[in-house]
């Protein structure tokens, strides 16, 4: 029987409300705000179960620290503080990208203004840190516990970076694939493969084999954001909860587009381009685009680069962790994502 995933999400969320009680009264509608965007609570502050994110960086470091020999109940400090950096980039990402809703209830900034929304995420981001220095108290050493403060100090500056190219796209006409596999190595593969490699340095140490967790962690998030954006334009709304080819109707410059237009353009012919550069599409336009990037090869070069980073992250992780319960759940639990309809 292989592992139930129910008990580690469960440590990591009682780990997290451990760290969102309030210190006074006066503060406590911060920490209020910071438990409705993580899906605890309702719009008047009141406690609620809410949809909420699939916790996965969490599992993934949870699960990385056990397959290298740890207890995975020693990173439970680290797993909660990656798990609120991603959250504290979501609120702010929500404030850059505009995004009014997330899992069908209005983001941080639609409720609250965007001033309260900047707080709220640089007080998640604080916390973080905070949950980090919990190892020490679990019987990490503090070598160890430095470097993956360093870590995550780094993984936090490649998400900065990745947010900032991916806002640069948008007034730019023309971006290249190569230009587009650097915004996501920073906005999505980073904080995964930070999760995977931490999670190992808390098992095995600096002698460990964390540098294959990065490895693994990282072609799993170029995988898992490809996925993401072929689900952007071919993804069943009833499951996405995003209206059809949404990221088309947004003229998001997500790899599949990208593909289409640079296979397009060898060719001279202008018309996906022409498609996204209007202000606004009607659903003929839609559909016209839909076909002309596959007819480009859009979508099928998409799937086999996402199939061809998950074989690689396989292999690193295969080719460096012993088999072991542990080391199936990561196996299964990287191919349910990479597998996803939603």
């Amino acid at each position: 029987m292989g592992i139930q995933l129910q008990p580690y999400i469960e440590a990591v969320e009682a780990a997290m409300r451990g760290l969102l009680d309030a210190p006074s009264p006066a503060v406590e509608p911060l920490y209020g705000v910071m438990r409705y965007h993580l899906g605890w609570a309702d719009r008047d502050l009141r406690p609620i179960s809410a949809p909420r994110g699939k916790r996965v960086r969490p599992l993934f470091c949870l699960l990385s620290c056990q397959a290298t020999g740890g207890e995975w109940q020693t990173a439970i400090p680290l797993a909660a503080g990656i798990e609120l950096i991603h959250n504290f980039s979501l609120i702010h990402d929500d404030i850059e990208d505009r995004s009014a809703t997330r899992h069908h209830r209005p983001t941080v900034w639609a409720e609250w203004g965007v001033p309260q929304a900047i707080n709220t995420g640089d007080a998640m981001f604080a916390l973080a840190r905070v949950a980090v220095h919990g190892l020490a108290a679990a019987g990490v050493p503090a070598e160890i516990v430095l470097a993956i403060l360093q870590r995550l100090e780094e993984t936090s500056l490649a998400l900065c970076r990745g947010q900032y190219l991916d806002m640069a796209f948008e007034g730019q006409p023309e971006v290249s694939l190569a230009s587009y596999m650097e915004m996501i190595e920073g906005k999505t593969a980073a904080l995964v493969a930070c999760a995977a490699e931490t999670g190992a340095l808390v098992g095995a140490g600096l002698s460990g084999p964390h540098a294959a967790l990065h490895s693994f962690g990282r072609h799993l998030g170029l995988a898992f954001q490809i996925v993401d954006d072929i689900l952007g334009i071919w993804g069943d709304p009833a499951t996405t909860g995003k209206p059809a080819a949404d990221d088309i109707r947004s003229r998001k410059k997500s790899f599949p587009i990208l593909c289409a237009m640079e296979a397009l353009a060898s060719r001279g012919d202008g018309e996906l381009a022409r498609l996204m550069a209007q202000p606004t599409l009607s659903d003929d336009d839609v559909a016209a685009a839909i076909r002309c990037i596959e007819t480009a090869g859009g979508r099928e070069r998409a799937a086999a680069l996402a199939e061809e980073h998950t074989q690689q992250a396989l292999a690193a992780l295969e080719g460096a962790v012993p088999p072991s319960p542990a080391r199936q759940a990561l196996r299964d639990l990287a191919l349910m994502l990479v597998s996803r309809d939603h």
